[in-house]
């Protein structure tokens, strides 16, 4: 049915500024429509499906925009331009306020960030992933380009945190202000797509930041001895030895092409024929090989999912205390993206979508968010952590998001450093304790 809006296309003789208010209007909400039809279904989503979710023709989107494509840079450009603005404007409010208050000046930015990353969720995930095969060198440079203005700006708002008092020493301000930023980002991705009060998320995750779940202050070489984190490294190790699938070597070859396709370009985009290519095979022969996409996507993320499960049971299921195995979940969560970096990043697009397309087999997302509660509800009524509403979803999927620590850190910094970085804004926070804390 065409649901075309009264005025549009009539004949209505209009002004020249009322044409334009109604050609920029209608061009936002066909921006804003295919921005919410990508960040569901990623670049699969036709042009089609764009102009009838507006409700005009076709032709009349090839009006405005020549092609899928051209959308999408607009989508990256929007993004990009409100991350520079949000950098601008907390430069000049950091100058005139007062030092003391740096710390809400940092919950401040990282709440902008992440409600920009929500606005703008598709653009975040098209710089998640590398554009698809053929496309243009704007839109390879607009997805590749790094978030450096808003990084900037969060440094300069640390230093002054820094210089007052207010953060800890000995933490390096640029890492830190990668993974503060990057961890607002990706609550436009993931696990909060569904949160309708993305201010309330953000503040959560910017108090465990500063303040930390632990009441006291763990040192490293205590962690480094604990029940939790020799259990993990126990199944880390069986990683190594348990690689075994019983496939030939062709299908080996498949799966291991699979990977890094779906990691490297998404999911919905992936099709046989680009596996094939990758693996030197024709399409014929992966498909008797391993079956349909589908079949095969399930195949690698059940062993993935797997030996991800093997280690959070280990580390939760130690004879440790909750401080304890937190930690050993972060160092888990650290070595997953290390080792299996494309299916990681394959995990992170399934949890957007809800229902998902494709069954996740052998993870329950929500299993290891109950048992995160009842971890953080235990740790709270011991008095090993503070941290409020331990017993919610929220709190849960916050501390999940913070076990994760962005893969640029991991490979720069090396895991152990990444490691350190996971403890000082899980469970120290970077904000300086009083001698009394």
């Amino acid at each position: 049915m065409n649901r075309r809006r009264p005025g549009v296309g009539s004949g209505v003789a209009i002004g020249s500024a009322d044409a334009l208010s109604v050609e920029r209007a209608r061009r936002d909400e066909i921006l804003d429509t295919a921005s919410q039809l990508f960040a569901s279904s990623g670049l699969r989503t036709s042009l089609l499906e764009i102009a009838d979710a507006c409700g005009i023709q076709p032709g009349s989107l090839y009006h405005h925009f020549e092609s899928k494509e051209a959308i999408v840079v607009e989508l990256v450009e929007r993004y990009h331009g409100e991350l520079d603005r949000i950098a601008e404007t907390a430069l000049e409010e950091l100058k005139r306020s007062d030092p003391r208050l740096v710390l809400e000046r940092i919950a401040s930015l990282g709440t902008a960030i992440a409600l920009c990353a929500v606005r703008h969720s598709a653009a975040v995930q098209f710089t998640f992933y590398e554009p698809p095969v053929g496309a243009s060198h704007e839109l390879v440079r607009l997805t590749s380009r790094a978030p450096t203005t808003i990084e900037a700006a969060m440094v300069e708002t640390l230093r002054v945190g820094k210089s007052s008092g207010s953060i800890r020493s000995g933490i390096d301000l640029r890492t830190l202000a990668d993974r503060i930023c990057q961890t607002m980002l990706h609550v436009g991705l993931g696990l909060f797509h569904r949160y309708p009060s993305v201010d309330r998320v953000a503040r959560r995750l910017c108090q465990i930041l500063l303040y930390g779940v632990a009441t006291g202050s763990p040192k490293d070489a205590r962690l480094d001895r604990s029940h939790a984190l020799r259990a993990v490294e126990r199944v880390m190790k069986a990683w190594n030895e348990g690689d075994a699938t019983g496939d030939d070597d062709r299908a080996a070859l498949i799966r291991a092409a699979a990977r890094s396709e779906f990691g490297r370009r998404g999911y919905e985009v992936t099709t046989i024929r680009d596996i094939a290519s990758a693996a030197g095979l024709s399409v014929g022969t992966v498909y008797r090989a391993i079956g349909s996409k589908e079949e095969l996507l399930a195949s690698i993320m059940r062993s993935f999912g797997g030996k991800v499960r093997a280690g959070w049971n280990a580390a939760l299921g130690s004879k440790s205390t909750t401080v304890e195995k937190l930690d050993a979940v972060a160092w888990l969560q650290i070595n997953v993206l290390d080792r299996f970096h494309d299916e990681f990043k394959i995990q992170l697009a399934w949890l957007r979508q809800s229902p998902p397309d494709t069954p996740y087999l052998e993870w329950s997302f929500p299993a290891v968010l109950r048992q995160l509660k009842s971890l953080l509800s235990d740790g709270a009524r011991s008095g090993e952590i503070r941290i409020e509403s331990p017993a919610s979803e929220l709190t849960a999927r916050c501390i999940t998001e913070l076990t994760w620590i962005p893969e640029e850190i991991v490979r720069s910094a090396g895991k152990r450093a990444a490691l350190t970085l996971a403890r000082d804004t899980l469970l120290r926070g970077i904000a300086r304790r009083s001698p009394t804390s």
